[in-house]
């Protein structure tokens, strides 16, 4: 039986899921859809739900989120509820590593940055996440001030690399492809997940289960893989 659960952003889905099998970590996996980012509130609300639902279940509780937008709040609940989460402020930075994150801002604050989740889910995400399908002329409000995109490439794919050149035109942006890989992910998830500390100790005499890993995408606890 576990006694580690991870709770993700569904984002980072498949990364996670490779690192975890990779490292033959025994966790349990449950995501929160990654399409809450457009409502940044509603993430530390999901969280809070899902963390006390798993609380009295595990020893150790790893939240797999940047501050993702949250402007802080996501602190006092890991502590109400005695779990971590990673160090940065979003997946961006942890793709492309603090310190040349740090770089890339202060040489084009203007960047607009793309991942294999966020190429590959542009469209609705994006494109109807953000209404511009509907309402096409607030895309110049939108990026009107961005630069180029740089699109911190997880694995390398043809079909990825065609689809962000199709976004960069759509947007009217110049593309820079980076092969970042998983960057400094994995490191940070590994010193929280194998270090031996629990978060809070779990109740002794509390059963527990073995849970399936649930990577939801549309606000739905089902084993998918974004």
């Amino acid at each position: 039986m576990s006694t580690t659960a991870l709770v993700i952003c569904g984002a980072l889905g498949r990364e996670v899921k490779d690192i975890v099998d990779r490292r033959g970590w025994d966790v349990d996996i449950y995501g929160v859809s990654a399409l809450l980012h457009l409502y940044p509130s509603r993430i530390v609300d999901e969280l809070r739900v899902k963390l006390h639902d798993l609380r009295p279940r595990y020893e150790k509780l790893v939240v797999v989120y940047g501050d993702c937008g949250t402007t802080g709040k996501l602190e006092p609940l890991l502590e109400e509820v005695g779990a971590s989460r990673l160090r940065g402020p979003h997946c961006y930075e942890m793709f492309a590593g603090e310190e040349r994150f740090a770089e890339m801002m202060e040489a084009r604050p203007g960047t607009f940055f793309l991942t294999d989740w966020l190429v590959r889910n542009f469209d609705r995400a994006v494109v109807r996440g953000l209404g511009l399908d509907r309402h096409p002329d607030i895309k110049s409000i939108l990026f009107g001030n961005y630069e180029a995109i740089v699109y911190l490439r997880q694995v390398p794919n043809p079909r990825l690399a065609e689809k962000a050149k199709d976004i960069a035109k759509y947007l009217g942006l110049p593309l820079e492809i980076d092969d970042v890989g998983l960057g400094e992910l994995e490191e940070r998830l590994a010193a929280l997940v194998e270090n031996d500390s629990p978060s809070v100790a779990a109740p002794a005499a509390l059963p527990l289960r073995r849970l399936r890993r649930h990577l939801p995408m549309n606000g739905e606890d089902k084993a998918t893989s974004p």
